[in-house]
C-alpha cells in the first residue's frame, strides 16, 4: 500500500512538473532572449484555458478546445508584444513590471467582463477518462499520464527546435548578442514577436490542459506564474532543459512534501501539531530548494556562468 501511495504521488508530482514546464519554457525563452520580465504571463494561461473551455461547450470537442487554447494565447501574446512589450525593451525592470502587471489587471478584467465571475468547466473527454493499469498495479488516471506524454513530447520538440532549426540557432543567438544578429540581417522585431507567440501559446496550451482538472476562472494564472519564475530560477535562465529539470524538481518537492513530511513529522510529533508543521514546511520546499541551488550555483542549474 506504501508503495503505491509513494508511485502516485511520484505521478502526480511528475504531472504537476510538466505543466509547470510548459509554463516555464515560454517564460524562460522571453526572459532570455528579450531580457524581458513578463508579469502577465499567467494571463496567457488563464486566456488559454478560458478558451478551450468555451470552444468545448460549443463543439463538444476537446481537441478544437485545445487547438483554441493554442490561437488564442498566441495571437494574444503577438498582440501584446506589438502593441505593449516592443515599447518596453529599452526600458529598465521597474518599468516592466509595472507595465506587464496592469496588463494582468486587464486581462482579468476584460475576462470577466466576456465571462462572468462564476467557474467554467472543461470536461475530460470521454476517450481519456478513467484509470490505466500500471506496473506493479497501479491504478492511476489516464488523463493525468496524457498530460505527462503530452509535456515529454513538446519538451522534445522544443529540444529539437532550439538546437536543430534555423530558427532556434536565431533565438540562442538572439539571447547571446541581439545587437549582431540585427546586423547580419534578421529581422530582431519578428523574433521576438514569435518567440513572445510561441510563449503565449505553451502557456495558454497548459491552462487548457490543466483546466480539465480544476475549475477556469480568473486569476487562475497568477499562483502558477509565481512557481514559474521559481522553476527558471533554478534551471537557468533561456535554459529548455532547465526549464524541464526544474520544473520536475518543483513538482516532486511540492507533491511529495505535501503528503509525506507531515507523516514523517507524526513519528516524533503528536498528529496536529506534525500536520501544521509539515505542512509549513512543505509549502516553504520549493523556496528551500530554490535557494539551495542559487548558493550552490547562482546562475541556476543549467544558466550559462557568468
Amino acid at each position: 500500500m506504501t508503495f503505491i501511495l509513494f508511485a502516485e504521488q511520484v505521478l502526480n508530482g511528475l504531472q504537476f512538473g510538466i505543466m509547470l514546464f510548459l509554463m516555464a519554457a515560454g517564460l524562460t525563452l522571453i526572459f532570455g532572449v528579450m531580457g524581458l520580465i513578463n508579469l502577465a504571463h499567467g494571463s496567457l494561461y488563464m486566456i488559454g484555458a478560458f478558451a478551450a473551455a468555451a470552444v468545448a461547450g460549443l463543439t463538444g470537442s476537446f481537441v478544437l478546445a485545445l487547438i483554441a487554447a493554442l490561437m488564442a494565447a498566441a495571437i494574444a501574446g503577438a498582440l501584446v508584444e506589438i502593441l505593449v512589450i516592443r515599447r518596453l525593451y529599452d526600458k529598465d525592470h521597474l518599468d516592466q513590471v509595472l507595465a506587464t502587471f496592469a496588463l494582468i489587471l486587464i486581462f482579468s478584467e476584460g475576462t470577466r467582463w466576456i465571462f462572468g465571475s462564476f467557474p467554467l468547466f472543461l470536461n475530460i473527454p470521454d476517450y481519456l477518462s478513467g484509470p490505466v493499469t500500471l506496473p506493479g498495479g497501479i491504478q492511476y488516471p489516464l488523463y493525468r499520464i496524457s498530460l505527462i506524454v503530452v509535456g515529454l513530447l513538446v519538451a522534445a520538440g522544443l529540444g529539437l527546435m532550439i538546437s536543430r532549426t534555423r530558427i532556434g540557432i536565431q533565438i540562442r543567438a538572439g539571447e547571446n548578442d541581439r545587437e549582431m544578429i540585427a546586423a547580419l540581417g534578421v529581422d530582431i522585431s519578428r523574433l521576438y514577436t514569435l518567440v513572445f507567440a510561441l510563449g503565449a501559446a505553451l502557456a495558454g496550451l497548459a491552462g487548457a490542459l490543466v483546466g480539465a482538472i480544476q475549475s477556469v476562472q480568473v486569476g487562475m494564472g497568477e499562483p502558477v506564474l509565481i512557481l514559474a519564475f521559481v522553476v527558471i530560477v533554478i534551471g537557468g535562465i533561456g535554459s529548455i532543459k532547465g526549464a524541464l529539470i526544474g520544473s520536475l524538481l518543483v513538482g516532486l518537492t511540492d507533491t511529495l512534501g505535501g503528503i509525506f513530511l507531515p507523516q514523517l513529522f507524526k513519528l516524533v510529533m503528536e498528529p496536529s501539531a506534525a500536520t501544521n508543521l509539515g505542512s509549513a514546511l512543505a509549502s516553504m520546499a520549493i523556496y528551500i530548494l530554490m535557494g539551495a541551488v542559487l548558493i550552490w550555483r547562482p546562475t541556476g542549474l543549467f544558466g550559462a556562468r557568468a
